[in-house]
């Protein structure tokens, strides 16, 4: 996704924000919210094109557009920042906040950040004020201490867009650049980003100059760290070309995994350190890390690996897996399109998909009981026929009519068997009714497994990582209840989902369940969020048999439709 992209729609997301904040028109304020998603899934980059072309963005929207291209703002929103106090600003990023609370909030009260909303409910100042019951108050509460969670950490999209942006800033100075840290290791959420370059020490300053450099946290010739715009901060090491290997493995290695290996290390005699392997001054190995674990009679550990979670136990028997890779990966069976809430066409997703080289590829709207969807069996069945004619354009590509249902409170799906039965692939996910209790949720999902129509749960614990947390339901019984019927649980790559998490794939693994990486997308450049999906698989361990969406076609289909 072009960065240009990424900035204007975060421009135009504010703005709408901020348009509300000021009693805005609630259709302008969709509208803009409407053309920010649009342009953040355009496919292509914005500042090389006419923004006009982008769906949903007519001449206003557009002329704003253009002069953000231009300054990086545009007047309109420089005025709402104006009008807005910062406090009220800060207080709408909490969970569940609304716009008119926060303004009541800050006028009334003086809460003006998170941090005193939190003082304020612990001290009860708030008891009794009409519209803030104690739920209320006690999700409020909630809300705030995942808003300080989230900014301690990004979600792994965010990280690893600001990593490659540091990277292209640096390359042509550098020998050799590369991130490691727990981004490397393809964690789902990011406190700081390490980058190591082989590199001239000049390459600090030209690092110390980028635009998205906020502050210099701390500066020397080996080491630069900085505090980003986004707040990430980032620390850039100059390491010697000859030691590359030991310091990817140093810096990638979480401080569990390293310990173990050099434990191993002392055992033989030797010393690991970010510059090699060490018998005395002799070094054994540093030029690369497959060279260092061979030295240490282990099976090289891949990076998502490296958690001190037994996988070093596993390497020195030879025992370790053979990982899914994202080339293993031959279709995707979760997509939108612009039918429902995706951005591109159906033509256009299809067309992306191909391009990947898919053997199979599912498009999946959402059903009737998202009703701000506004689908219907007519749009479905029309959808289908257009996916038939398409079919004859793309010969090696089996195109899959699916949808994605509404699990309901009861564990019911949109649709009659009649009606499903005609689809190729059905996704079922939690949209609503987030807050029940463990046992009606699990209950929930058992019924879901349970309906021989529902092939995949998408998206299982609902998390929005630093938005909502992950719903609360007996996982052992719900995988189990999967493991039984057959049906397969969804890691949605989408990065700020990454669900099921790894810790939760590996149980559901344990218990015989089958996965589907699916990248959820609703715009073209959503379909390449397929690397963080197959991340989450790889540190829980997942090999290609374990995941449905690397099987042969005929595979794929006995396991979602047996006879």
């Amino acid at each position: 996704m072009a960065r240009a992209n990424e900035q204007a729609a975060a421009a135009l997301q504010e703005y709408s924000e901020l348009f509300a904040l000021t009693g805005g028109d609630a259709f302008r304020v969709r509208s803009y919210q409407k053309a920010a998603k649009a342009i953040a899934g355009f496919a292509e980059d914005i500042s090389q094109v006419d923004v006009r072309k982008v769906p949903g963005v007519g001449e206003a929207i557009a002329l704003k557009m253009e002069e953000f291209l231009q300054r990086g703002s545009f007047r309109q929103l420089d005025a709402l920042r104006e009008r807005v106090p910062d406090g009220v600003r800060r207080l709408t990023k909490v969970p569940t906040l609304g716009p008119k609370t926060a303004i009541m909030l800050f006028e009334d009260f003086g809460i003006d950040s998170p941090s005193a909303l939190s003082e304020a409910i612990a001290a009860g100042r708030l008891d009794g004020v009409k519209g803030l019951g104690a739920k209320t108050l006690a999700n409020l509460a909630k809300g705030v201490e995942q808003l300080e969670q989230a900014s301690r950490r990004v979600h792994i999209g965010v990280a690893m867009s600001l990593a490659e942006q540091v990277i292209a800033s640096l390359a042509g100075q550098a020998e050799r650049i590369a991130y490691a840290g727990s981004l490397r290791r393809m964690k789902d959420t990011i406190g700081d980003i390490d980058v190591l370059a082989v590199a001239p020490v000049e390459i600090m300053e030209t690092f110390k100059a980028q635009p998205y450099v906020e502050e210099i946290v701390a500066a020397g010739d080996k080491k630069t760290s900085v505090r980003t715009k986004t707040g990430v901060q980032v620390d850039l090491r100059v390491v010697p070309a000859e030691s590359w290997g030991a310091a990817m493995q140093y810096f990638t290695g979480s401080k569990e995994h390293n310990v173990a290996i050099r434990e191993i290390a002392v055992k033989k005699g030797w010393k690991l350190s970010e510059y090699g392997l060490f018998e005395g001054e002799r070094v054994i190995a540093a030029a690369s890390e497959e060279e260092i674990y061979a030295a240490l009679g282990m099976q090289y550990v891949p990076p998502p690996l490296r958690e001190g979670d037994g996988e070093v136990q596993l390497a020195l028997r030879n025992a370790l897996p053979r990982l899914v890779e994202l080339g293993d990966l031959r279709g995707d069976l979760h997509t939108h399109t612009d039918l429902t809430d995706g951005i591109a066409s159906l033509e256009e997703m299809v067309a992306a998909a191909h391009a990947l080289g898919y053997a199979y590829y599912a498009i999946t709207d959402h059903a009737p009981d998202l009703t701000m969807q506004r689908m219907t069996l007519d749009k479905a069945l029309e959808q289908r026929g257009r996916i038939r004619e398409l079919q004859e354009k793309y010969p090696d590509m089996r195109l899959l009519h699916g949808t994605e249902l509404n699990i309901g409170p009861d564990g019911s799906v949109d649709w009659p068997a009649e009606i499903l039965r005609e689809f190729d692939v059905c996704v079922a996910s939690v949209h609503s009714h987030f807050s029940q209790t463990r046992e009606e949720m699990t209950a929930r999902f058992v019924a879901a497994c349970e309906n021989p129509y529902v092939d995949i749960i998408g998206h299982p614990t609902t998390r929005k990582i630093g938005k909502r947390a992950p719903v609360d339901a007996d996982w052992d019984t719900v995988f189990k209840a999967a493991a039984r019927t057959g049906t397969a649980m969804e890691i949605d790559s989408f990065p700020d989902r990454s669900d099921l998490p790894s810790e939760l794939v590996r149980m559901a693994r344990h218990h015989g369940v089958r996965f589907a990486i699916d990248s959820d997308s609703h715009a073209v450049p959503h379909l390449r969020n397929q690397r963080f999906g197959v991340g989450i698989a790889q540190r829980a361990g997942l090999t290609p048999d374990d995941v449905i969406t690397t099987w042969p076609l005929e595979d794929l289909l006995s396991f979602i439709r047996p006879e």
